[in-house]
């Protein structure tokens, strides 16, 4: 009888959007096989959420408001990675760890079975779980190579910044997975340290060392061997449960800000427009950007660019666009600096390619609408991405100096001219439109989230108990 009963699932992702997406959608399809799922963030963050839930989802899904405990490194309004400059992520990760014990507090009334956490709170696995008997699962939104990257608990002698631009020697198959130079120099704090003391390559390593269950957002079919790679390295069960792409915003044909940019698109030829977006955490320098823009107008292209010129209030560096560059572009490029529905514009027939930072909802997204892909990546293990995917010849990497990651607008437009028109990069569009059966598909991740169920049912603390 036990195992029929109807699981409480708790969901507590890291505050960044390309986090707290993909677990709204798993929480989607748990309540969707009704399951109880309690989403816990901060009240910002879940106002920002596209929380608008089918009828026959809101009875099993709630959204839990913890507030984020304010400290004075942290400016009072920031409560995700969006809205900070990098060098001010570490202060959110401190504030996130202060929310230990109101979790806690919220935990002990809630009759969880399960608890799935980020990589960030790794002490969710190594103090919460086992003190209130809950049973933890690290659910990791990043792809299958950067988790195998980070290595195991022990046995990771990499100090120095040349140590992470080489495949690790527990990956005992030939792979390019590595960062670039340019790549692990702009994040080295991930191994370095931040201020709290406890370095992002070691929450990783805790969250899945103390977790009584590792998922990965993977299926099988794509790369069996890193599954399996995930499985040795931590000696637990690695249970996939798909892509989960974004489903459909519950966008009206008659939203205004849909509207507007749809008109536009409307009017251009079919597979003619590049779409331009780098995510919500990433932002280019004021060069970097320069070279962007001067690529894109040199291209000749139309293209539709959203862009983000600052990381939120305390972002002491809003970046430009060079002088003139709208006014002549005026007619063949929109550039949009607040929110456009990313889902929406790629799925539009006139778009025929993404220059992307390389964000893995991004790509997702991407191939559920067969765009092909121009990768420019900034931050966090992007590098990795844009390495697997030019491992399968999925997308095209701006070439970019080794050492400093410079790019010039004659390597962006020319990456733009090889992968949406020329025979040469025929292969980056062929190769996506592949893709998209094999990440796209219903019936395989139906049975990946059956499967993971019955093993939380069947693993829950009073299954065991009533085993023993």
């Amino acid at each position: 009888m036990a195992v029929d009963k109807k699981l409480h699932i708790v969901m507590f992702p890291w505050l960044a959007f390309g986090h707290m997406i993909p677990y709204l959608e798993l929480s989607k399809l748990i309540a969707q096989k009704g399951h109880r799922v309690s989403f816990v963030s901060t009240p910002k963050n879940i106002d920002r959420l596209p929380t608008q839930l089918p009828p026959h989802l809101s009875p099993f899904l709630s959204f839990v408001k913890i507030p984020l405990p304010q400290l004075h490194t942290l400016p009072p309004d920031a409560e995700a990675t969006s809205d900070l400059p990098y060098d001010k992520v570490q202060f959110l990760k401190e504030a996130f760890d202060a929310l230990k014990q109101p979790l806690s507090d919220f935990l002990q009334t809630s009759d969880a079975d399960w608890i799935l956490y980020d990589f960030a709170p790794y002490w969710v696995g190594q103090e919460i779980g086992p003190n209130l008997r809950i049973k933890t699962a690290f659910f990791s939104i990043f792809i299958l190579q950067s988790l195998a990257f980070v290595g195991p608990m022990s046995g990771d002698s990499r100090m120095k910044l040349e140590d992470f631009t080489v495949p690790p020697d527990w990956i005992p198959f030939p792979t390019t997975v590595a960062f670039r130079h340019f790549e692990i120099k702009k994040i080295f704090d991930f191994v370095a340290g931040n201020a709290t003391g406890v370095t992002d390559i070691d929450r990783f390593k805790m969250s899945a060392h103390y977790s009584d269950l590792v998922v990965v957002r993977a299926f099988p079919e794509f790369e069996p061997e890193w599954i399996q790679l995930l499985e040795d390295i931590h000696h637990k069960t690695v249970l996939p449960v798909g892509q989960l792409p974004t489903s459909e915003y519950d966008l009206k044909e008659d939203n205004p800000t849909w509207q507007s940019i749809k008109e536009w698109l409307d009017k251009q030829a079919k597979g003619s427009v590049v779409y331009v977006a780098f995510g919500s955490e990433a932002k280019p320098s004021q060069h970097e950007l320069t070279e962007i823009a001067l690529g894109l107008e040199q291209s000749r292209f139309s293209f539709f660019w959203v862009l983000r010129t600052r990381l939120g209030l305390s972002d002491p560096e809003p970046i430009e666009l060079p002088e003139g560059f709208e006014e002549r572009t005026k007619g063949r490029g929109v550039v949009c600096t607040t929110w456009a529905p990313q889902l929406k514009i790629l799925g539009h027939e006139s778009v025929g390619g993404f220059l992307t930072h390389s964000g893995w909802s991004s790509v997702v997204e991407a191939i559920q609408s067969e765009r092909a892909l121009v990768l420019l990546s900034f931050v966090a293990d992007q590098g990795i991405i844009a390495r697997v995917l030019e491992e399968k010849k999925m997308g095209y990497c701006v070439p970019r100096s080794e050492l400093d990651g410079s790019f010039t607008r004659d390597s962006v437009a020319e990456s733009l001219k090889l992968v949406m028109v020329e025979e040469e990069g025929k292969v980056y569009r062929e190769r996506i439109r592949e893709m998209k059966d094999l990440f796209v598909n219903k019936e395989r991740d139906e049975k990946l989230i059956d499967g993971f169920l019955s093993y939380l049912k069947k693993h829950r603390n009073n299954v065991d108990e009533q085993d023993h």
